[in-house]
């Protein structure tokens, strides 16, 4: 086997303090925030140049991690903040929530906002993606019921 594990998804933001605020609002906690720059990040990413600072929050299980990163040198490259959920890249970030509808309660007073509607899959998920700080496109699903094992639907008999 090669991979280990996944350790983070990173999104580049504009407004790093919103997108802390949303995330910890989601219930991920905040590890640590710091500036990364010098020779070696330029030749990590192939921005050489780069001035940034990151933002590590971990989910409550301590598995999952998103880093966020502010740009500030060089200047940032395209914008695929409003991009439709088929546009080609990233996404989005799939979180499991105990409750939808308190969590959709919460991140809207962040202006979060439902992308269609919440859908109820087979009675196993309800689902639902949403848009946060900057048009960040993140899903949520919450279990029904008294599944306890993660269903993929790519693997459910059609």
């Amino acid at each position: 086997m090669t991979v280990k594990r996944m350790d983070n998804v990173g999104i580049v933001v504009e407004d790093i303090d919103a997108a802390i605020a949303f995330f910890i609002t989601l219930g991920l906690t905040l590890e640590g925030r710091m500036p990364i720059e010098g020779e070696w990040a330029g030749r990590v990413t192939g921005l050489r140049g780069q001035r940034s600072e990151i933002a590590m929050l971990q989910t409550p299980d301590g598995h999952s991690r998103i880093e966020l990163s502010r740009f500030d040198a060089p200047a940032i490259a395209s914008d695929h903040r409003t991009a439709p959920v088929n546009a080609l890249g990233y996404l989005r970030v799939m979180f499991a929530v105990e409750d939808l509808d308190d969590t959709l309660a919460r991140l809207s007073k962040l202006g979060a906002t439902v992308v269609d509607d919440v859908v109820n899959y087979e009675n196993i998920y309800r689902l639902c993606y949403i848009r946060g700080p900057e048009g960040i496109l993140i899903g949520l699903a919450e279990e029904l019921g008294q599944q306890t094992s993660r269903v993929n639907p790519m693997e459910r008999k059609q």
